[in-house]
């Protein structure tokens, strides 16, 4: 181990155990903190197996709780800090954009402060493409140079939260980076979104909702190509640079739904076109030639590889 003290905010998440569950199996770090409030998307149970390691810590609490956040910086005084910690649906920020707002970006601006205060050497910021707003079906990819263009409650506040990393560098010279990815799939997902939800829906014979005429486009990125992409920011990546990740992989959504029916063994009988979502992105596409030529990442996992594994991951929790 290198004697360096990692923080992790949102590891009980989807994304941020899959991350822990990385740097903890490598070895690279001394002391691993996990700083989760766990909502309904961050469950204990993702992360329970690291529990007991002593040099794993884990504290139940909220980014928004700028005392206690300051507080745990004081007492552990991390090195590198990797914030996955948000609130995440679409639909939910629609329905309570305040929520979004408090989490996304007063506690993204806590985690700043905090940060700058007790010296962190290296700070990454978690975004989304969903930053960028959408593409026509024609448009080339996103770029790390692409306007920002957000269309959500949830996306905006995202991209703020984006704002205060880089003027936080600009201002402080705080050493942060952002990364912007696709969608990712993996195991832990909550069934909230879409992969899980269709596959828990076509194994227990329950309709399988789908927007609009789903003809919506995602790039879709297995979840460890993403946390290896994080891992090379942390060595590669260059202070106050946006890093894009892809997974190569553009699909339209009832495709993917057909293809998971057809993985399944399951029914098209139970896709069910409901009202679309308002404002509803049609397509997302990552360039993430940056990433390849500055940091030497691409996806490597394939993506009827990828839904295999997630298949069987959803298969064997459902015994």
């Amino acid at each position: 181990m290198t004697g360096r003290t990692i923080l992790v905010t949102g590891g009980c998440g989807f994304i941020g155990s899959n991350f822990l569950k990385k740097i903890i199996h490598s070895q690279e770090f001394e002391r691993v903190i996990n700083l989760d409030v766990q909502t309904y998307a961050g469950n204990i149970d993702n992360i329970r197996e690291f529990l007991e390691l002593p040099y794993f810590v884990n504290k139940k609490e909220d980014i928004r709780n700028r005392d206690k956040i300051h507080e745990i910086f004081s007492d552990y005084k991390p090195d590198i800090v990797v914030n996955f910690a948000a609130e995440s649906h679409v639909d939910r920020s629609i329905e309570n954009p305040s929520l979004f707002i408090e989490t996304n970006i007063y506690g993204t601006q806590n985690l700043i402060d905090s940060s700058i205060s007790s010296g962190v050497k290296r700070f990454v910021q978690i975004s989304t493409d969903e930053v960028y707003g959408d593409l026509e079906e024609n448009d080339p990819p996103f770029t790390e140079l692409s306007p920002i263009n957000p269309s959500s409650p949830y996306s905006a506040s995202k991209a703020s939260a984006d704002f205060l990393v880089l003027a936080a560098v600009r201002t402080h010279g705080f050493p942060a980076l952002i990364a912007r990815c696709s969608n990712n799939y993996g195991k832990h997902q909550h069934p909230e979104k879409l992969i899980p939800k269709v596959i828990i829906n076509s194994f227990s014979g329950k309709p399988i909702p789908v927007y609009g005429k789903g003809r919506n486009v995602r790039d879709w990125i297995f979840v460890d190509d993403f946390c290896e992409g994080i891992s090379t920011m942390l060595s590669r990546g260059k202070v106050g640079e946006i890093y894009n990740f892809g997974g190569n992989c553009e699909i339209r959504n009832i495709d993917l739904v057909r293809k998971i029916i057809n993985h399944t063994n399951s029914s098209e009988e139970l896709i069910k076109f409901v009202e679309d979502r308002p404002g509803h992105d049609f397509r997302y596409a990552m360039n993430f030639e940056k990433s390849e030529n500055d940091l030497g990442w691409r996806p490597k996992v394939d993506f009827d590889e990828g839904l295999d594994n997630t298949i069987s991951w959803y298969s064997s929790k459902s015994r």
